[in-house]
């Protein structure tokens, strides 16, 4: 008899071991990507209206995705949420192609309206904070999708490696114009994501995770 309790205690103790410590850490790294979403999408746009600048508003958009794509990410270990991960993983591509056209259409119209954007030093601190804060975040949610399987994670950290390059490309495009006053370079740095974008997107529709994460 005591044996038999014996027998049944163990599996009581052991059973959440497993699965926990990659649960939790995968809250841990979508809710910091939470915040610190939310935070460059209010900012970026922000600071986008203040200076009436393309690549700004197109990044502030991919922040707004990037929220968004976080979401889907956690959806599926909330407890009473049914969510399939093939559906994840699409939802994100096409959170990605989303941005695609965001970028298409903002740096067209700026580029045919001939738009001339204010210096924004808002801009280039958010952009410069994430050129550092998003390839962390990719690298550890890369990592920890291998770890688990989760290709939703992993089609969730190309988007941190997208806003990574976004946050470059802003950031030289608000660099160039602070110092040379070249108001076109703007809007072209913007179209300079878009195959990128494509690029991740497909792949993260079949389902397949990027190497450059």
């Amino acid at each position: 008899m005591p044996e038999l309790a014996q027998h049944h205690e163990q599996p009581t103790h052991s059973q959440p071991t497993c699965a926990s410590p990659h649960r939790s850490t995968i809250y841990w790294l979508q809710g910091i990507t939470l915040a610190w979403m939310l935070a460059e999408c209010i900012l970026s746009l922000y600071a986008a209206a203040a200076a009436h600048s393309p690549v700004l508003l197109a990044f502030g958009s991919d922040s707004l995705v990037e929220l968004l794509s976080a979401t889907v990410v956690l959806l599926p270990l909330l407890p009473g949420v049914a969510f399939s991960e093939r559906l994840t993983t699409r939802s994100a591509a096409v959170l990605l192609y989303t941005l695609a056209g965001v970028v298409c259409i903002i740096a067209a119209l700026s580029l045919a309206l001939q738009h001339h954007p204010e210096v924004s030093i808002l801009g280039i601190a958010v952009t410069a904070a994430a050129l550092i804060v998003m390839p962390v975040l990719a690298w550890l949610k890369r990592r920890e999708a291998r770890r688990t399987g989760n290709t939703a994670l992993a089609a969730d950290a190309v988007q941190s490696v997208t806003c990574a390059y976004l946050a470059a490309i802003t950031l030289a495009g608000l660099a160039v114009n602070a110092l040379f006053h070249i108001a076109w370079f703007d809007s072209l740095a913007a179209l300079a994501a878009v195959p990128l974008l494509l690029k991740e997107a497909r792949e993260a529709w079949r389902g397949h995770s990027c190497g450059c994460c």
